[in-house]
């Protein structure tokens, strides 16, 4: 085989003995669940708000940066659950550059899945710990969602994965909402098609086990705009577009019709200050619309402390070494915005 065994990795069930969810913080992840779920399931009228680095990859301005969103979220309590992007594991387009933390803790070394399983666990759980609010992370590795399924709170699928079997079977064993993202080619029946999938329970192969599941009713969309054959940007969150996406849902029996819509990548076109013009779109559409006002559950946005991105070795605090995000006062701001438009 072309293959060099490295490392025989442990199993989440021995990653959690050796590093167990304190109790109380298992407390406050099961309050903000049961708040996400009301807030998709249309029992609360608050709007999630999934926010922070394009990737999580140091857990010092991570920790800075989500300590930040607490006051926030105090404010804003009764009309937003922000929820902090704790990005461990990031897709490649081509394969190259930097895979997260996973694989590399730190990006400037080599990678070791050994040491990533342990830093990212680590993190997802000092965020938790010190701020109190559960995160959201990428199934990138269906296998691995049960490294961390006890800390988080939102799972995104994103667009290159969406139409694979494996993230769909496992999608419908999570207890927590998962967001299915758009393709890269922009077939909304392609990202419908893996909520119906999800939806429903399967049996199916996982980490060397035949499971069973029930079905995961939370499961949703992610509107992330698109890329033609000729590698333009076309973005889907006009109104236009939400409005086409929730005649399609109501052609299908779903549980919970729910769209959040993803204020970059190909929304944007990469260009991180859009985020701020196309959440307030998002917004008036929602207020223009009793249809989207129950339709639309939420936003995602790329924000770090220090705005736009940086190459690994730069060493600016707080700034993306992957996509550019938001910076912090324009996040804070935009926040606040959010909650003064819902």
């Amino acid at each position: 085989m072309g293959y060099e065994f490295i490392n025989k990795l442990p199993a989440p069930a021995e990653i959690k003995e050796q590093f167990p969810l304190p109790a109380e913080c298992a407390l406050a992840k099961a309050r903000r669940d049961e708040e996400v779920k009301k807030a998709l399931t249309g029992q609360s009228d608050k709007f999630l708000v999934i926010i922070g680095p394009c990737s999580a990859d140091n857990e010092d301005s991570v920790l800075d940066y989500a300590s930040r969103l607490v006051k926030v979220q105090e404010d804003t309590k009764d009309k937003l659950i922000i929820i902090p992007r704790i990005y461990t594991n990031k897709p490649r387009t081509t394969g190259e550059g930097y895979k997260g933390m996973l694989h590399q803790p730190d990006p400037e070394k080599r990678p070791s899945m050994a040491d990533g399983l342990h830093a990212i666990r680590h993190l997802h759980m000092h965020v938790l710990k010190e701020t109190g609010l559960s995160t959201a992370d990428e199934m990138l590795y269906p296998d691995n969602v049960s490294y961390l399924d006890d800390i988080m709170s939102y799972i995104a699928v994103g667009a290159r994965s969406v139409e694979n079997q494996q993230h769909r079977l496992v999608s419908s064993g999570c207890h927590v909402p998962v967001g299915m993202k758009n393709p890269t080619s922009g077939d909304l029946s392609v990202m419908l098609n893996s909520v119906q999938a999800a939806q429903h329970g399967h049996e199916f192969i996982m980490r060397d086990w035949e499971v069973k599941t029930e079905g995961n009713p939370l499961t949703h969309t992610i509107l992330r705009g698109a890329v033609s054959k000729h590698g333009q940007c076309l973005p889907n969150y006009h109104y236009e577009d939400l409005m086409l996406l929730h005649s399609l849902y109501m052609e299908r029996n779903l549980a919970n019709p729910a769209c959040i819509v993803d204020a970059n990548h190909s929304n944007s076109n990469k260009k991180y200050m859009e985020q701020i013009r196309i959440v307030k779109e998002v917004l008036h559409s929602r207020r223009h619309s009793d249809v989207l006002n129950n339709f639309i559950k939420g936003v995602m946005i790329e924000s770090y402390i220090e705005g736009g991105s940086q190459k690994i070795g730069e060493h600016c605090y707080g700034k993306s070494i992957t996509d550019p995000c938001l910076g912090w006062e324009d996040s804070e701001r935009l926040l606040y915005e959010i909650a003064e438009g819902v």
